[in-house]
């Protein structure tokens, strides 16, 4: 993301997904699982 947009858009951008995630989890009482890794 940071060769194609300024760096403080991809901060932004980044912090507000990871609040959004905080704030669902916070609601819902339920626990972060990390993404799922795809195994070639």
């Amino acid at each position: 993301m940071l060769a194609r947009k300024p760096r403080m858009l991809v901060t932004v951008a980044l912090a507000n997904n990871m609040a959004r995630i905080v704030w669902a989890l916070v609601a819902t009482g339920g626990s972060y699982r990390g993404p799922a890794v795809a195994k070639a």
